[in-house]
């Protein structure tokens, strides 16, 4: 039986690859609702990309409407409410392919399904739940999500929107503002966060969306990328809400807020792999039609590089984001069959991972942002002009490091997240972290490994690599203690470390299966991808080991763990990177496409 590992235990437990999901590892079901998906957004999204860039709201009202119809609104939401009920790591793959061809669309699903549906089925009464979320899984009504305010969007919990009880204690009256609302312009129902009295925490509250009981909505606003999903100001203008309709209990908004969130990062880390995905084969298709010198573009080295560089972060991608969301699910599986209901289980199941979502969230939204950068730019002239769909991609990926919490916030979650795990002993940081204390004070093995099994070394390094997080971010601890969080450039450097390892060892995981399934000699593509993106993180590693080390310590205490730092990102057998660029993207240009 697999070891079920907690979250964040992955910096200090091996994983064997035969305990992770992987792509390779989609059942007949799970492929056929892929192509499913694959085969509506070819059809309802592909085709339009022009109407969405002129900020056609109405399209894509209609083609969430066609969603709802096909039950891609509802893959999550139990059959007693009128969804598939299905497992986490299908509600990652339909997110996954359905999001792949424009921003707005996918903007506009996620905002729905996620934070537009889920706080009323996780938190909901079953009377709320028989109410709302049977109209939001079938699309006949949407969901849209109102938290943020002028003054109130990394902090969450500060907003000022009030909440005040009338006489008869029969209904709540509302007002204040709330600002980038997703959906606005076209949803019956808002989740809306207020203040009741000077309580610490907001409350959330069911809204439906009625004019006449003092809900008005400002202009559409005009954005950088995203354009048709509609984004707007919410005003509430002492708007009723019976009490029946406050969602959990009293100043349990924030919880609703951060827990909703956590789903909505690894989701958002989803949201970005087939956009990824296909900026991959439109690049690569342009790069072998078009010619220069005589000959096709796609047969320089330089693009070359770049193409095998984006395919290898898009694998890291689809290797951490499908690990993570089979983890999820299993633990899900784990908590319902203990009698926990949907409900608990699945709010247990996923904040047991935040760490491993908020990784997610950063690293693949970044990911996407650097490809559609590289796509623009193998298009040349061409890529900057809106005839060609690099533009459009490039502007929306831009958002996605800002929504769910911006990547600064989610760098500082991850690491603050983690030390709080190890403090309440549910990751064993601090023996792992002595251990290395101890190693750093012995005298290092001179003895010649064997590194003749496929990835010995590679691996060897993804556990030197945690011993790398664990020296910096155990001594930094133990340094500054709760001020910790006051440190936030050093948070940042140690987050990078933490992830760089998580999205490394997932490609090799993943690999490793996969060549233990085809043979090796029959990935040699995906072997070079594991071992280039290993060999990018070895060098962020260093970095960012270097630059916290000197900002907390010196004398005999930062040799020490300079020096360590350089034994633990040492490689014995240093990778031949032109030659791993130059075997992945041959692989992709003969294929004409992304094909991993």
């Amino acid at each position: 039986m697999a070891d079920i590992i907690r979250g964040g235990q992955f910096l200090v437990k091996e994983t064997k690859c035969e305990d992770i999901f992987t792509p390779e590892d989609f059942s007949e079901e799970q492929i056929m609702m892929r192509d499913s998906v694959i085969e509506f957004v070819d059809k309802e999204l592909w085709p339009n990309k022009e109407r969405f860039e002129k900020k056609d709201y109405a399209l894509t009202e209609e083609v969430m409407r066609k969603a709802g119809e096909l039950g891609y609104l509802g893959i999550s939401v139990p059959e007693a409410y009128g969804g598939m009920g299905m497992g986490f790591v299908n509600t990652m793959l339909v997110c996954d392919y359905i999001s792949g061809a424009t921003g707005s669309f996918s903007t506009a699903f996620g905002a729905h399904t996620g934070i537009g549906t889920m706080p009323i089925t996780l938190y909901g009464t079953e009377e709320q739940k028989q109410k709302y979320v049977s109209k939001l899984a079938t699309g006949e009504w949407f969901g849209a999500y109102c938290l943020t305010e002028p003054g109130a969007g990394s902090d969450a919990n500060s907003g000022k929107t009030k909440a005040v009880l009338s006489e008869d204690g029969k209904y709540y009256s509302i007002t204040g503002g709330k600002m980038w609302i997703s959906n606005a312009g076209f949803c019956q129902v808002f989740i809306v966060f207020a203040r009741i009295e000077d309580d610490k925490n907001i409350t959330g509250f069911i809204v439906e969306n009625d004019p006449a009981n003092g809900i008005s909505l400002g202009d559409e606003e005009h954005k950088l990328g995203i354009r048709s999903s509609s984004t707007r100001q919410v005003f509430f203008n002492e708007t009723k809400v019976p009490v029946e309709n406050m969602l959990a209990g009293r100043g349990e908004g924030f919880k609703i807020a951060m827990n909703a969130l956590n789903v909505g990062r690894i989701k958002l880390a989803a949201a970005c792999l087939e956009a990824q995905r296909r900026t991959i084969t439109g690049a690569v298709v342009y790069a072998n039609e078009r010619q220069q010198f005589k000959t096709p573009i796609s047969s320089f080295g330089a693009i070359q590089s770049k193409l095998a560089e984006m395919a290898t972060n898009a694998y890291a991608g689809e290797s951490a984001s499908y690990r993570a969301a089979h983890n999820i699910e299993t633990r899900i599986h784990i908590r319902t069959e203990e009698g926990n209901s949907h409900q608990e289980a699945e709010l247990k199941g996923v904040e047991e991972f935040a760490i491993e979502c908020s990784i997610l969230k950063v690293a693949v939204s970044e990911d996407v942002q650097s490809c559609t950068d590289e796509g623009i730019q193998i298009f040349g002239g061409m890529g900057f002009s809106e005839d060609a769909p690099m533009e459009s991609a490039w502007r929306d990926a831009r958002i996605a490091r800002i929504y769910e919490g911006t990547n600064e916030i989610n760098r500082m979650l991850s690491v603050g997240m983690l030390v709080k795990k190890a403090m309440k002993g549910h990751v064993d940081l601090l023996g792992p972290a002595m251990a290395v204390g101890e190693e750093l004070m012995g005298i290092p093995s001179f003895d010649v490994p064997d590194y003749s099994e496929l990835f010995a070394e590679e691996k060897e390094l993804i556990g030197k690599l945690k011993k790398v997080f664990l020296m910096v971010a155990g001594s930094a601890v133990q340094k500054f203690g709760p001020q910790l969080e006051d440190h936030q450039q050093l948070l940042m450097a140690a987050s990078d470390i933490l992830i760089e390892i998580y999205m490394a060892e997932s490609t090799i995981l993943r690999t490793e299966k996969l060549a233990k399934k085809e043979g090796a000699d029959k990935v040699q593509e995906q072997i070079a991808m594991a071992q280039l993106y290993l060999y990018h993180a070895v060098d962020i590693v260093n970095q960012k080991g270097k630059e916290g080390i000197i900002s907390f310590s010196e004398g005999d205490e930062q040799r020490a763990m300079l020096m360590g730092l350089k034994r633990f990102t040492k490689y014995t057998n240093m990778p031949n990177v032109i030659g791993l660029r130059e075997k992945i993207a041959a692989k992709i240009i003969s294929e004409n496409k992304y094909c991993f």
